[in-house]
């Protein structure tokens, strides 16, 4: 049967340039994933082919057969699905983990054009982890917190500290069912471990140590990376950004960051702002310099600084194709080997700057913290540079080509929105689902994936569940979807076409969209911590399983993603995964993350493709949630009645004065 013809994006913008990329006959992973073939024998989808020695390979392909050790189907399954979560565990929490000794060089004297931009959150960081801070500097403060991290990724036994912010029944059955994390890579090298020949071969055994390590990933190196983040570059706050490829300047030097970690990002940042290197820009023919975000860099950047994102996973070689982008600086994670050759066609110059990653053909331009400034300006001189060498370009203009934004709903933000300083509370938010306001909350995550229609899957889920009185929150390149789409602006949330009567009118009397941005990927630890502090509050039971919230990654594509559904699963939450269920050969592996995770922790993990029956069992979970609490069933009738006057004068507003009159 021939593949059926996936349109490729709903992205307008997208769209035009990858039309520029077929006249050129230049390759995208839009264009491979077409002509991809899969493998024939179903093993290489379903989970079912071990390489875990040298005997084989060995591909299961029916009931009953077994590898040359011995090994079964469910096991094959259990061992590639642990291997694939503890992968995505250890991306995260390396990420963590530099951002420590980051804060450990700072705290020292070491680290070139950093500082602790947020005092208040170090010292209630430091205040979550028992560290003392009478009588001592910030940085000393921040030194101890930096050695505390730093010790928890090789700490071998006990407990991560960050267990203990979890609600207390959670923490208790996590130690009951033994699956509280030690150390954040114990967890991971025990996994393969247990997964190498010979050992571990009961699947739900395996699959309970994977569930272990995908806690010290969300409760530990995760949740280390965001705080450390928050204490070094500011906690975010709601700005005005812009999305999609036309944020590009046709005039102006463009700079595009991508990647992860913020560590050199923003020192980017700040050195596109040094005058001295806009007036080189300037003896160069520029207007002046203008940085962009891909990927998770760009919701880094955006969230604390206002610098607009170019796009999501799938728009960084388009970036490329537009003919305007001097630099491509990357560091980590969901970069694409392709960009190199992509590249050839144009002047653009790709940058790797970590010592992790190296791409054949791309110049390498190590990152030390120690010379932070001085490299962060070095690639700026070298961007500006290449400006000369442009040629014809194709930036995407008119309508649908860019959007603005509302990026950093960050946790403490949340809580303040709904209280002020003295306070702050998810009261409101408990209260508002209580009173069927709003029907429940929903997590919308995660890749996209060129092997569905780019960003549909995420948009068609999304835009019914707001239809439904379900407040979205939202990370990574599903936010930046969310964005392009209009949907993270405050006149969205008052458009009845769009939301339902209830959440419009907590969104009206909050002044927030209905698609809160709340960071990167490796900040759905954030999102741990709201369900905590929902958990916490009362009126909505008393652990995060018992809350009416779903998690979705409809078109993931990453191992991390399988450890973030996997830390939410073992923290309560129920999650849907769309593309494809990576084990789906196997009906014992798939029972043991649906059925028997959720009698052990109350979450489960299933994998839905259509957007129509994602949103259905969203929907039906909800109102479970809802009937178990006892609280009114839904009934969009009742609400719906509270505008005013000012509302028509106030959505006519530039949404920059949205901004000024929501938050001054």
């Amino acid at each position: 049967m021939a593949k059926q013809k996936i349109t490729p994006s709903i992205d307008p913008a997208a769209c035009y340039v990858l039309d520029v990329a077929e006249l050129m006959g230049i390759s995208t992973s839009f264009s491979r994933a077409a002509n991809h073939k899969p493998c024939t024998v179903g093993s290489g989808q379903a989970g079912v082919c071990c390489k875990n020695c040298y005997m084989g390979p060995c591909r299961i392909t029916k009931e009953g057969q077994v590898g040359i050790c011995g090994a079964t189907l469910e096991t094959i399954a259990a061992r590639n699905l642990a291997r694939a979560i503890a992968a995505g565990a250890a991306a995260h929490s390396d990420h963590g983990r530099d951002l420590a000794f980051t804060l450990h060089a700072v705290a020292t004297g070491e680290a070139q054009g950093y500082a602790i931009r947020d005092e208040a959150k170090l010292y209630a960081v430091a205040a979550k982890h028992g560290i003392p801070t009478k009588g001592k500097t910030v940085m000393e403060t921040a030194l101890d917190v930096a050695n505390k991290a730093i010790s928890e990724f090789g700490q071998q036994r006990g407990e991560l500290s960050y267990i203990s912010t979890a609600p207390p029944k959670r923490q208790k059955l996590w130690r009951d069912q033994r699956v509280a994390p030690r150390g954040i890579d114990r967890e991971v090298v025990e996994i393969l471990h247990r997964t190498h020949i010979g050992d571990d071969q009961d699947a739900s055994h395996i699959l309970l140590s994977a569930v272990r390590t995908a806690l010290s990933d969300g409760w530990g190196g995760s949740m280390w990376a965001t705080d450390i983040s928050d204490i070094l570059f500011g906690t975010p706050s709601p700005k005005v950004g812009g999305v999609n490829l036309g944020c590009l300047e046709e005039k102006q030097v463009n700079i595009i960051v991508h990647g992860h970690e913020p560590t050199l990002s923003e020192m980017i940042v700040a050195a596109v702002q040094d005058p001295d290197l806009i007036e080189y820009a300037k003896s160069k023919g520029a207007e002046g310099i203008n940085l962009a975000g891909i990927c998770c860099t760009a919701n880094e950047v955006m969230m604390r600084q206002g610098i607009p994102s170019a796009g999501n996973f799938l728009t960084q070689e388009l970036a490329i194709l537009t003919g305007a982008v001097e630099a491509m600086v990357v560091d980590v994670q969901c970069i694409m080997q392709s960009l190199v050759g992509v590249a050839e066609h144009f002047h653009t110059e790709i940058i790797t700057t970590s010592p992790k990653v190296k791409i054949t053909g791309a110049t390498h331009i190590e990152f030390d913290e120690h010379h932070a400034m001085d490299i962060a300006k070095n690639i700026v001189r070298r961007a500006i540079d290449n400006y000369a060498n442009r040629g014809e370009m194709h930036i995407p203009t008119g309508d649908g080509m860019s959007e603005q934004m509302v990026p950093g709903f960050s946790h403490e933000y949340l809580a303040y929105m709904q209280g002020g300083n003295y306070r702050a509370s998810f009261r409101p938010l408990n209260d508002a689902i209580a009173s069927g306001r709003i029907r429940g909350v929903a997590a919308n995550v995660g890749c996209n994936n060129p092997g569905f229609t780019h960003d549909q899957v995420h948009m068609d889920v999304v835009a019914e569940l707001l239809k439904n009185d379900v407040l979205v929150v939202s990370t990574g390149c599903g936010a930046i979807a969310a964005g392009k789409y209009g949907y993270m602006k405050g006149s969205t949330a008052l458009d009845p076409e769009k939301v339902g009567p209830g959440l419009r009118e907590v969104c009206e009397a909050i002044g927030i969209p209905p698609v809160l941005h709340l960071g990167s990927c490796v900040d759905n630890s954030r999102i741990l911590t709201v369900l905590s502090q929902m958990a916490t509050e009362g009126g909505l039971g008393d652990d995060i399983s018992d809350i009416p919230a779903v998690g979705l990654a409809p078109e993931w594509m990453s191992e991390k993603a399988l450890a973030i559904a996997t830390y939410c699963v073992g923290s309560g939450a129920y999650v849907i995964m769309g593309v494809r269920n990576p084990v789906d050969f196997s009906d014992a592996v798939s029972h043991i993350m649906s059925n028997e995770w959720e009698e052990r922790f109350g979450g489960k993990l299933e994998f839905v493709i259509e957007a129509e029956e994602i949103v259905r069992h969203t929907l039906e979970h909800i109102d479970k949630k809802r009937a178990a609490l006892k609280l009114p069933a839904y009934d969009p009738a009742r609400f719906g009645e509270s505008g005013d006057a000012a509302l028509a004068a106030y959505l006519e507003l530039p949404v920059e004065e949205q901004m000024a009159e929501l938050y001054g």
